[in-house]
């Protein structure tokens, strides 16, 4: 992955923290849009996934944002003020929200997004397993539902009917799903 090019969301009004940033994550390897506006950061979050989303605490408007878009795929860092770290970071934990405090180092900085980056390629392959699974279960559900039909229409036992789908896929080089929804548009 680290030929990819990352593309991340800055919400600041702070331009210390901007300049910051967009010094620190520069092409090729990042894709940096700047919003000063919570408004308009939600626009642009509606718009298109980013892989970080960065988020200032902004008297807590920018703690509401980053837990409003906490079901996104984003993996996203809350900057907080140093005395209420604790608080904050205890609140917005359980959404899988990272907090860093507003006053960083650029080392400290540059490593939050390390793991940022790492935490975004689990969660792209957890989705990636997700949806293999659910086609996997819809598999499933549609062979089971032609092998009904076929247990009730052609009074096949469940191993016959199992069996006939099987043969019919390997004769005619198709997967069992096709298989399995020719038959349910047969017979139903």
């Amino acid at each position: 992955m680290t030929s990819d090019t990352y593309s991340v969301l800055l919400v600041t009004k702070d331009t210390k923290i901007s300049s910051l940033v967009s010094v620190m994550l520069m092409p090729p390897m990042f894709e940096l849009s700047v919003c000063q506006d919570f408004n308009e950061a939600r626009r642009k979050c509606d718009e298109r996934i980013f892989n970080i989303v960065i988020v200032d605490f902004a008297d807590g408007e920018g703690t509401d944002f980053a837990v409003d878009i906490s079901d996104s795929s984003s993996t996203i860092l809350l900057f907080a003020p140093q005395e209420h770290f604790d608080q904050i970071s205890y609140k917005v934990e359980s959404y899988g929200i990272l907090t860093l405090t507003r006053e960083f180092d650029q080392f400290y900085f540059y490593n939050m997004i390390k793991v940022a980056i790492a935490v975004q390629y689990k969660v792209q392959v957890l989705s990636s397993k997700a949806t293999q699974l659910k086609e996997k279960m819809e598999e499933i559900r549609i062979v089971n539902r032609a092998k009904m039909l076929l247990m009730q229409v052609k009074s096949m036992t469940e191993a016959e009917a199992h069996r006939y789908i099987e043969k019919e896929a390997m004769d005619t080089g198709a997967k069992k799903i096709a298989v399995a929804n020719l038959i349910i548009n047969t017979l139903s």
